[in-house]
C-alpha cells in the first residue's frame, strides 16, 4: 500500500482562520440555508427562520452522539479513535440505513438534541481533549454550514484536529467548493452506479451523477493519496468507500471501473461487506426482497477481484464473518453506540485488497 508518511502539518482551516477567510466561508455557507440549497435536494425553505427542510433539520444542527470511534479504516482510527460527531437526520432515506435510529427520525428527534454553534464547538473541544486523532463529521451534508460555524468558534479557542467529512456523497458542488481547505480528509461512500437504484433504495433522483461529481471535486482539492503523520494516522487525503449490496444492487463493477478511469489506480478504496438487513429492508414482509439477506462470500470476492483487475489495490477490505457484529450501532445508548475498542479485533480487519490481514 502506498501511503505517504511525513510530518503532520496543521489543518488547513488554521491558516484560513488567521487570514480571516474562515469567517468569510462560514457566512457563505450559512447563506445556503435560506433558501436552502445546502444539498442537491434544493428544497428551498428558509432554514434561518427555522423552517424544516426535507432533511427535517432547521437552523441548528441535531447531534445524536459524539464519541471516539474505532471502527473506521485503520489510518483514521489509529489507537485513540476518530472523534465522531453523529449528526441527526439525513438528506437520503436509505431503506437499509444502519444508522436509521438517528438518520430517519420524526421532525422532533427522540435520540439526540438540537445544539447551537457554541454547544457544537464544545463537543469538538471535548473530543480533542479525549485524545482523538481527528474530528469526524458523520452525515454532515445537510448541516455542513452549521458544522463549519462551530469549527470557527472552536478554532478560535485553539482546536487543531484534522477534519474528516464522512458523507453519503449526495453533496452540492457549491458547498463542497466552500469547504476547500477546511476539510482535510474526504470520506465519501459511492453507493450506486444506477440512478434507478438510488431512487428505489435511497429516495433521491440522479444519485450517481451528483455523487460522482462530488468525488471528483474532493479529489481536485486533496488528490488521491492518503498522507500519514508520524503516528501512522491520516491528516489529509481521499478514501472512497463502497458498500457492497446483495444481488449487486450497488452496481459495484461499474463504480470501480469509473473510479479507475477518472481517478487512476492510486485512488484509495475501502470495500465494505458490513451490509445486513435492517430498517425497512429487514424481514419477510419487507417491500425490498432483494435486500433481505447479507451478501454472500462469492459476491464480495467478485468485488475484490474487480479491484485487482482494475488496479485499485490501494485501500482496505473487511472480514465478511466479522463485519456485522463489529459495525452494528445502537444509538439508544448515545454515549456508547458502538462496541468497545477491545471488541474490534486489533482494529485491522480492513486490509489492502488482495493481501492478508496483518
Amino acid at each position: 500500500m502506498t501511503l505517504t508518511h511525513t510530518q503532520r502539518p496543521e489543518p488547513g482551516y488554521r491558516a484560513l482562520l488567521r487570514s480571516g477567510e474562515l469567517e468569510a466561508r462560514v457566512q457563505a455557507l450559512l447563506a445556503t440555508l435560506g433558501p436552502c440549497v445546502a444539498c442537491p435536494l434544493d428544497c428551498g425553505v428558509d432554514r434561518h427562520a427555522d423552517a424544516i427542510g426535507r432533511c427535517f433539520v432547521g437552523r441548528d444542527a441535531v447531534v445524536s452522539s459524539w464519541t471516539p470511534h474505532f471502527g473506521e479504516e485503520p489510518v483514521l482510527s489509529g489507537t485513540r479513535g476518530v472523534g465522531n460527531v453523529f449528526f441527526g437526520q439525513c438528506n437520503l432515506r436509505c431503506v437499509y440505513c444502519q444508522n436509521w435510529q438517528i438518520s430517519q427520525q420524526a421532525k422532533k428527534p427522540t435520540i439526540g438534541r438540537t445544539v447551537s454553534a457554541a454547544e457544537l464547538a464544545d463537543i469538538y473541544m471535548d473530543l480533542e481533549a479525549r485524545g482523538c486523532h481527528a474530528l469526524g463529521w458523520v452525515s454532515p451534508t445537510h448541516v455542513a454550514p452549521q458544522a463549519v460555524e462551530a469549527l470557527l468558534i472552536a478554532a478560535k479557542r485553539g482546536f487543531s484536529l484534522p477534519v474528516v467529512y464522512n458523507t453519503n456523497a449526495y453533496d452540492a458542488l457549491p458547498v463542497l467548493r466552500l469547504l476547500e481547505g477546511i476539510v482535510d480528509i474526504w470520506l465519501p461512500d459511492l453507493k450506486y452506479a444506477d440512478a434507478d437504484a438510488g431512487r428505489t433504495y435511497s429516495k433521491v433522483d440522479d444519485y450517481p451523477a451528483h455523487a460522482r461529481a462530488a468525488v471528483l471535486e474532493m479529489a481536485r482539492q486533496v488528490g488521491t493519496q492518503v498522507h500519514l503523520g508520524p503516528d501512522g494516522t491520516a491528516f489529509r487525503g481521499l478514501i472512497i468507500r463502497h458498500l457492497v449490496l446483495p444481488n449487486d444492487l450497488a452496481g459495484s463493477e461499474s463504480t470501480l471501473r469509473w473510479i479507475r478511469a477518472e481517478l487512476g489506480k492510486g485512488a484509495h478504496v475501502s470495500a465494505m461487506c458490513q451490509y445486513y438487513p435492517t430498517h425497512r429492508s429487514e424481514g419477510a414482509a419487507s417491500r425490498y426482497p432483494l435486500l433481505t439477506r447479507r451478501i454472500r462470500s462469492r459476491e464480495y470476492d467478485e468485488v475484490l477481484d474487480w479491484l485487482t483487475e482494475f488496479g485499485l489495490t490501494e485501500g482496505w477490505s473487511q472480514d465478511l464473518d466479522d463485519a456485522p457484529e463489529y459495525y452494528r450501532p445502537d444509538f439508544s445508548d448515545a454515549a456508547r453506540p458502538f462496541a468497545d475498542i477491545a471488541d474490534f479485533p486489533g482494529r485491522t480487519d480492513m486490509t489492502a485488497p488482495g493481501s492478508s490481514a496483518a
